[in-house]
């Protein structure tokens, strides 16, 4: 049996995630990543800040502060904003920055892992929005003929 390199067990691991498994991290990381909220914060950080009816999150990424995350996603708790926000940074797709003012600016963006997970929820958001009306219509069939 040959001996491995450190690089060599790592890409192993790597292929042999399998995100069917309930123990594989990657299982984990897409209940993470799957969250409305984390799509929503990284559409949000994602895009030019333009979001009016129809718009695609197509802009360049920015920073946001907090607050204008808060005011941007609608229904979002200040709780579960705060958990979404530490756990993206956790998992390295945002970082925050503080900036010693008075109060203490704080700022989020996407990192190029975080930009590179956004390009993907991109097109889910814009496919959800687009294709609403089918899903409505769908339900209203089903559940007339469940009754």
């Amino acid at each position: 049996m040959a001996t491995m390199t450190a690089a060599q067990k790592r890409a192993q691991t790597k292929a042999e995630y399998d995100a069917f498994l309930a123990v594989c991290p990657s299982h984990k990381l897409l209940a993470r990543i799957s969250d409305k909220w984390v799509t929503l914060v990284l559409a949000a950080l994602g895009s030019d800040g333009s979001h009016q009816f129809g718009a695609d999150c197509a802009g360049e990424p920015r920073s946001m502060r907090y607050s204008e995350l808060s005011r941007l996603l609608a229904g979002v708790s200040q709780k579960m904003l705060t958990q979404t926000l530490r756990s993206l940074e956790r998992d390295g797709l945002i970082t925050r920055t503080a900036t010693p003012t008075v109060p203490v600016t704080v700022s989020y963006e996407l990192t190029d892992l975080g930009l590179s997970l956004h390009q993907m929820m991109r097109g889910l958001k814009t496919w959800a929005e687009m294709h609403m009306d089918d899903v409505l219509a769908n339900r209203a069939t089903y559940d007339t003929r469940a009754t």
